[in-house]
């Protein structure tokens, strides 16, 4: 393994807004987080598979009245995150080192507020269909751990993930959706706003070559 990526997790090791295997808080946050990681009671967004953590930052830095976690497997992506939020004295930010499967283990029912999915992978594939971030597999564990009526959001490049999600949605008993769009930042309005404000340098590249960017707002009950 790489020196650079082995200093990167013995710093992720010592670091309070990384929560990941090996650390006591990995085990007993679920359910508690506002109070025993963020010590207040606002409300809790996470986003899924966060990478380098630009979104999850970006959305802290934009209310900072809200608590914001990303989620994702690679250590190494979340010391990005947690050296980009100390870096801007970000105190309403932490990364959690976990699979998405494993999501339940990790968050007491109604504990989120909002979820937001940025640029998944869309898992093409049809044996890979359950690994889709927005798979029924996934939205049923979402809908356990959302308040009642909480939003989610979904940002792609992905035609294929962006259709699929929509069928998913339509087959679903209770789910609503907010807002669409097949092309994000050729939209008006305050619905699109929110999901315009944040863009990642993975989401500027495919801009860059003219791709358009697909958004979607829903419920889950």
């Amino acid at each position: 393994m790489p020196r650079v990526k082995l200093h990167r997790f013995a710093d992720n090791a010592t670091r309070p807004d990384v929560i990941e295997p090996g650390k006591p808080e990995f085990e007993t946050l679920g359910g508690r987080w506002r109070a025993d990681f963020f010590h207040n009671d606002h409300p809790l967004t996470l986003e899924m598979g966060c990478g380098k953590g630009e979104y999850t930052v970006g959305l802290a830095q934009r209310h900072p009245q809200r608590n914001f976690l990303g989620l994702d497997i690679k250590g190494e992506r979340l010391w990005s995150g947690s050296t980009r939020a100390a870096a801007l004295g970000l105190a309403n930010v932490g990364f959690v080192r976990a699979r998405a499967e494993a999501l339940t283990a990790q968050f007491s029912t109604g504990e989120l507020s909002e979820i937001w999915i940025t640029f998944p992978d869309p898992r093409p594939r049809d044996r890979d269909i359950k690994r889709r971030l927005t798979s029924p597999r996934f939205l049923n564990q979402y809908h356990e751990l959302l308040a009642p009526g909480a939003p989610l959001h979904l940002k792609t490049d992905n035609d294929g993930l962006f259709d699929y999600t929509l069928e998913i949605l339509a087959a679903r008993p209770g789910a609503a959706v907010d807002v669409q769009t097949r092309d994000l930042y050729a939209e008006e309005g305050p619905g699109f706003a929110e999901a315009q404000a944040i863009q990642t340098n993975f989401e500027g590249k495919y801009r860059a070559v003219g791709v358009p960017i697909k958004y979607l707002r829903f419920r889950l009950s």
